[in-house]
């Protein structure tokens, strides 16, 4: 089927964050945009077609990013088994914040000269994140498998629980990263003590 007028394959697409995510990482916020068509072989304006301006490319990037993360808690069996459902969900976060943490240090490193992209960061990142395990907390308090009676507090106690102070030393580059082991262990445990303090 031939594409409308305008419209970008989604391998253009997926090509354009790549190397937007990638550009930016090495030449901070203010790398321009012909750098990020360069490196995806796509011209300037196809980038700008796509995406408009730098603010709304970050907002991609964060978006597809926490559609990675929150994905165990859209899985068709996620409702019957949250205990596994939120596992995932803090097992992804883990891998998330202590391996893939260079846009989130360059928005902290800029947010004084450019905080309306701070703002898109935070709202589009860990703002939208524990909205959907809001969202999902609240689904299972009405099927009766929890008693969540602020979802969005809730979603917050997990999310610190999972962190706790993982994600400030991955950011200021110290050592103490975990193996796929121990992030196992802290995923599984934050789920258990999570559920059993929420139990109906």
């Amino acid at each position: 089927m031939p594409r409308v007028a305008g419209q970008i394959d989604p391998a253009k697409t997926e090509a354009i964050l790549d190397a937007a995510s990638q550009v930016l990482a090495e030449r901070g916020l203010s790398a321009p945009m012909e750098a990020i068509a360069r490196r995806a072989g796509v011209s300037k304006q196809t980038v700008y077609n796509r995406y408009g301006c730098k603010g709304e490319l970050v907002r991609a990037l964060v978006e597809r990013r926490v559609d990675s993360i929150t994905a165990p808690l859209r899985t068709p069996d996620a409702g019957e088994h949250p205990e596994e459902a939120l596992a995932a969900y803090a097992r992804t976060l883990l891998e998330t914040i202590t391996r893939t943490h260079s846009l989130l240090r360059l928005t902290m490193q800029s947010a004084a000269e450019m905080p309306e992209l701070a703002r898109v960061v935070f709202e589009t990142g860990p703002m939208r994140s524990r909205r959907e395990v809001a969202n999902f907390l609240a689904a299972e308090t009405k099927a009766g498998h929890l008693a969540v009676d602020d979802p969005i507090q809730a979603a917050e106690f997990f999310a610190g629980m999972v962190i706790g102070h993982r994600q400030t030393r991955s950011l200021l580059g110290l050592d103490g990263q975990l193996t796929a082991a121990e992030m196992d262990k802290v995923a599984r445990d934050a789920a258990a003590r999570f559920l059993k303090a929420y139990a109906p």
